[in-house]
């Protein structure tokens, strides 16, 4: 396009009249002398070319490494630019098998494999040669086969042949390490008692021989995933609670811990992968495995439900011979703290108001395992933080310790110190590593004087009153009928709950007697509502039906008692262990236990409320009838008044009951105990005193026993016809009453 360009102007110039004489293209005149034009001064050709510059003209040309985009050697810049040749591509054996080729933009680079070295000079095929790893390694006396591993050399790289009692867990380019099968020997007395473990011990020896005999070739070999997942199964039989109700639990514990904090160390190099979990109905565990010729550095960070463990690599590998590996594992036990609970060690420092508290395994036990030989005395203490059984916020009465598991076979506290704590879990510092749990110093409540004071006097006000209704239910033959029995028992189910409290809900100790006085008052308390919902029954059949609303003795000892029965059969069947707390003998708060009281007491509270409104329902539309027989009804009205407020104390009496036993609930203790002395004087004034019958039964006792023997003999022989007819009135008067 330029030629054309400038013909156009000369021709145009030549039309204007002003064509003179002028040089040709690529050139330019110089006076009268027309001289060659360097085009390449411009830099016509682009980037990667070079220009070449000829008479009248020029022309371009690629440099080394690029190629012109259309294969031409010589262009110029309106036909073309050049490009990156890839040599890597092209010719893939440019660097030699023993390197590997990157391409640069106009060149290429070779860089020698793992296990080779540059040749000096390059020749022509080759610019890399094989290094005799086992020869520099003699030279600068390195043993990096260890002592007794024999090295021998491989085209780029090199292998370590490791004798018998000696293993490199399949890592051919790694030192061999020694192996002590004997350390799993299943002739100790604790194997052969403690169920399960001799299985274990056994497995792991056999698995230590095949690794340390080179001659067995694969024999008896398992992979490290599946070995790992045989030891936690074989584990889940012995930490079942019956293996731990021997006097020599301590001992057993010991050796199981040990015996599996070897078991991981032999299993962890054997792992496939960096990091492998497992998890089983007894363990969690998480693994973590290092592989290389190089010590790995940096943190690590094992978790699960439970337990954290923050450390690093340099902590998990020590400062020793690198072996090749290196593994950090964290194992926490589901079920073992409640087999540890009594075994502490002489730990002391903790004394408030010169009071020792006692002690209890607060959190689950947590086992930290490493490949570092020396973990008795770390270079840099390991960060562990585990989380508590129960969520509860510190206060003056407990606190959270640090403690680990000794060699003695106690928990102990030297080395290992508390960093923080809140509601839910416990950071821990240590300088050594062992398995660790976190302790709860329990110190002694400074009991309430005054709620003790109100319960007693409270509850011994309730008792007597309760013992002069059952003597007047049981005595008082002109009440005598089906609501009076029920009054009866319920009286008595009150009675025995009161007088069981009184004297048994703070006696713990021992456990089995602490369980018997739980499930005693669960069943009481839960009779005296199933007797308060038959007298709702009774009072709806006095209401709906008209003749026969009587209720059998028998039906009504089946149901009164034998419902509270069966709930706490069925109860202490299911969950034995929540019938009695560390600090009451009541039902336990957790898992849900207290709702096989308060369950049946809601109910038969809703079934009382549906009772009570239909027989209300049903007095209105007979008081409205034509001809209401108004003495009954009235006695009727009265009866379900009296039941209706009996059910709103006592149902208000356990709204409080619910919160009874929780931290801070002195308040609530004040009121449920009020509430509670209350019960015996109610059924008292209400079936007792407003009755008009019992009132004159009460007045004829009195005089009987009051007033002289003549008088009373001069009384009985009177003939006055006025009293012998206020009498027999008052006789019908009850024996209609009591048909009611």
């Amino acid at each position: 396009m330029g030629i054309w360009k400038e013909l156009f102007i000369l021709g145009l110039t030549c039309l204007l009249g002003k064509c003179q004489e002028n040089c040709g293209i690529g050139f330019t005149k110089v006076g009268k002398n027309c001289l060659d034009l360097n085009e390449c001064e411009e830099n016509p050709c682009g980037n990667n070319s070079t220009c070449f510059n000829t008479n009248g003209s020029h022309f371009c040309q690629c440099n080394a490494g690029f190629r012109h985009v259309s294969g031409k050697v010589n262009f110029t810049a309106t036909n073309g630019q050049c490009q990156d040749i890839n040599e890597c591509r092209e010719n893939q054996s440019v660097c030699g098998q023993w390197a590997n080729c990157t391409n640069l933009i106009g060149n290429y680079s070779c860089t020698c494999k793992v296990g080779y070295a540059s040749i000096s000079p390059i020749s022509s095929s080759e610019r890399c040669k094989d290094i005799n790893e086992c020869h520099e390694a003699e030279v600068n006396r390195q043993e990096i086969c260890g002592k007794e591993g024999m090295c021998k050399n491989v085209f780029g790289s090199f292998w370590c042949k490791c004798p018998k009692g000696f293993t490199n867990y399949g890592n051919e380019r790694t030192p061999c390490s020694e192996l002590d099968c004997d350390s799993f020997s299943a002739d100790s007395s604790h194997a052969e008692t403690f169920a399960g473990l001799a299985d274990i011990l056994s497995m792991m020896r056999n698995s230590c021989l095949a690794l340390s005999n080179p001659s067995l070739a694969g024999e008896g070999k398992v992979d490290g995933e599946a070995l790992l997942e045989k030891l936690f199964t074989a584990t889940q039989t012995i930490l079942e609670p019956a293996n731990f109700a021997k006097a020599n639990v301590s001992e057993e514990v010991s050796e199981l811990l040990s015996t599996v904090e070897n078991s991981i160390l032999l299993i962890g190099p054997q792992l496939k992968h960096n990091r492998t979990k497992l998890i089983t109905t007894e363990t969690d565990a998480e693994i973590a495995v290092h592989k290389g010729k190089t010590p790995p550095t940096g943190p690590i960070l094992l978790a699960n439900e439970n337990a954290q463990l923050d450390t690093d690599w340099t902590t998990a590998t020590g400062t020793g011979a690198y072996p090749g590996f290196a593994m950090a594992a964290l194992l926490s036990y589901k079920n073992l703290n409640a087999a540890l609970n009594d075994y502490f060690d002489g730990i002391g420092g903790f004394e408030k108001d010169g009071v020792d508290p006692s002690f209890q395994v607060s959190s689950r036990v947590a086992s930290i395992v490493v490949s570092n030989p020396s973990t008795q005395s770390l270079s840099r203490p390991v960060n562990i933080t585990l989380r508590h059984l129960e969520e509860r916020n510190e206060s003056d009465e407990v606190s959270y310790i640090c403690a680990y598991w000794n060699e003695r076979g106690a928990w102990a506290t030297d080395g290992c110190d508390k960093d923080s704590s809140n509601a839910t879990h416990t950071s821990c510092i240590c300088k050594h590593l062992s398995s660790f749990a976190v302790l709860m110093a329990l110190y002694p409540m400074e009991p309430d004087f005054g709620l003790l004071l109100v319960t007693r006097i409270g509850l011994t006000l309730s008792l007597l009153c309760l013992i002069v209704c059952i003597l007047t239910f049981r005595f008082c033959r002109s009440i005598q009928g089906t609501r009076t029995t029920i009054h009866l028992h319920l009286c008595v189910c009150l009675f025995m709950a009161d007088l069981i409290f009184l004297v048994g809900i703070s006696q713990t100790e021992p456990e089995g007697g602490c369980r018997l006085v739980a499930g005693l008052l669960h069943f009481f308390f839960l009779g005296m509502f199933t007797w308060m919902l038959l007298e709702g029954v009774q009072l709806y059949r006095m209401v709906v039906l008209v003749f026969n609303a009587t209720i059998r003795p028998l039906y009504l000892y089946v149901s009164g008692y034998g419902i509270p029965l069966i709930v706490v059969i069925l109860s202490a069947s299911v969950r034995p262990e929540g019938y009695g707390t560390k600090q009451h003998c009541w039902l336990s708060l957790k898992d849900g236990l207290i709702w096989s009281f308060f369950g049946p007491v809601c109910i038969i509270i809703i079934l009382n409320v549906f009772f009570f409104i239909v027989t209300v329902w049903k007095l209105a539309q007979k008081f409205t009838s034509l001809n209401p027989d108004l003495s009954k009804l009235h006695k009727i009205r009265a009866f379900t008044v009296t039941a209706v407020a009996q059910m709103c104390i006592l149902g208000l009496m356990w709204v409080f009951g619910a919160f009874l036993f929780q931290k801070d609930a002195i308040v609530v203790a004040y009121i449920f105990t009020i509430l509670n002395s209350l019960q015996g004087a109610l059924v008292f004034i209400m079936h007792c005193l407003l009755s008009k019958q019992v009132r004159e039964e009460y007045a004829h006792f009195l005089s009987c026993v009051c007033t002289p023997q003549k008088k009373r003999y001069s009384d009985f022989s009177s003939t006055n016809p006025s009293s012998t007819q206020s009498q027999g009135s008052r006789s019908g008067q009850l024996t209609g009453e009591s048909h009611i």
